[in-house]
């Protein structure tokens, strides 16, 4: 992880194409200020866990919804039609 010291109104560029800029300081809380192009995602970090803990458990999900029908087709049952 990179660490800078940045003032009230300066800035950092990341990769030509990102600004970050202290806007404000008030505190113990920074407003930062971004700049970046439109196809860059941007996510704060608790979306990013939240994302990632309904991911684990659509997987989860999504597996045993598949062992049960392998067990059903093991079985014998028909398979469910498409649609």
């Amino acid at each position: 992880m990179l660490y800078l010291n940045r003032k009230l109104g300066e800035a950092v560029i990341i990769n030509h194409d990102i600004e970050v800029r202290v806007i404000a300081i008030t505190g113990k809380t920074v407003k930062l200020g971004f700049t970046f192009p439109s196809d860059a995602s941007v996510l704060r970090e608790e979306v990013v866990e939240a994302i990632k803990l309904a991911n684990r458990a659509a997987a989860r999900t999504a597996g045993a919804l598949t062992e049960v029908v392998g067990a059903r087709l093991a079985e014998g049952a028909p398979e469910p039609p498409d649609g």
